[in-house]
């Protein structure tokens, strides 16, 4: 099956998985996405269904965003669509491979999508980022196109059930919101230090996020218990404390001063 139509055959299932499952999915700054040329998206990471909604505005736009994924997945019977799809997979231990195929498909004109938190944040914050995101821009001159996911978390995300293992994705309810909005776009200089282009995008994607979630339909009812929602705001999520213990992030992050985690020190 030729790339393209193992692309167009994914899409068109994850759409009809949408639809089985009611989802109210809804998009903004669409327009941010360029119809041709190169362009690197960049989300929180909330769920483990994130690359599938961060895509979709771009296939609104004709374009075919190539996701930075764990190599891990390529352990599994993903392997075959997710090389097939011209996805790319990142070796935290090695990640160089990863970040010199980025640069060849932004120099070829390709989206690249990706997630700089390198995992989920276990208290629905932006984490610790990776500086790939700034490099690749700062190399490539490509825009990063920023952007703000939530809903998802609600369907299937980590955390930790009362007898220590993560909870199980719950398709059982219908109807959920998922809201996917793109924000802004960043340029980054040739020469800009990598380190404050990445300080910025954590305070752009915080901003993005909180937004999102303390938009009305997202908020917790009253009296609701709710760990999908972050402790800062109300919600029963991990706290950024409680968070150090479980986000595993490497070495090489830069660590947040923003939002949240900033004011906790």
């Amino acid at each position: 099956m030729p790339a393209e139509l193992t692309y167009r055959a994914t899409t068109v299932a994850a759409r009809a998985a949408f639809r089985a499952l009611r989802l109210d999915v809804h998009l903004e700054g669409v327009e941010l996405v360029p119809r041709e040329g190169p362009a690197i998206l960049v989300a929180n990471h909330a769920s483990y269904l994130d690359f599938l909604f961060l895509g979709a505005p771009a296939h609104e736009r004709g374009r075919r965003p190539r996701f930075l994924c764990r190599e891990i997945m390529w352990h599994t019977p993903a392997a075959w669509p997710l090389d097939r799809m011209g996805h790319v997979p990142v070796d935290r231990d090695a990640p160089a491979a990863a970040y010199l195929r980025a640069r060849d498909l932004l120099r070829g004109g390709e989206v690249v999508g990706l997630f700089p938190e390198a995992g989920i944040s276990y208290s629905y914050t932006v984490r610790g980022l990776m500086r790939g995101a700034a490099a690749l821009a700062r190399e490539t001159g490509a825009p990063i196109v920023v952007g703000g996911l939530w809903g998802a978390q609600r369907i299937w995300t980590v955390g930790r059930t009362p007898w220590g293992s993560e909870p199980p994705p719950d398709f059982s309810r219908r109807g959920r919101r998922v809201d996917i909005r793109l924000d802004s776009t960043v340029r980054v200089a040739p020469g800009a230090d990598l380190t404050a282009a990445t300080v910025d995008l954590g305070h752009r994607l915080t901003a993005v996020l909180e937004e999102l979630q303390t938009r009305p339909h997202h908020r917790p009812r009253p009296g609701e218990h709710a760990p999908w929602y972050p402790a800062h705001l109300g919600g029963h999520a991990l706290t950024p404390e409680q968070a150090r213990e479980l986000d595993l992030l490497p070495r090489s992050a830069v660590r947040p001063v923003w939002g949240p985690w900033g004011r906790s020190g």
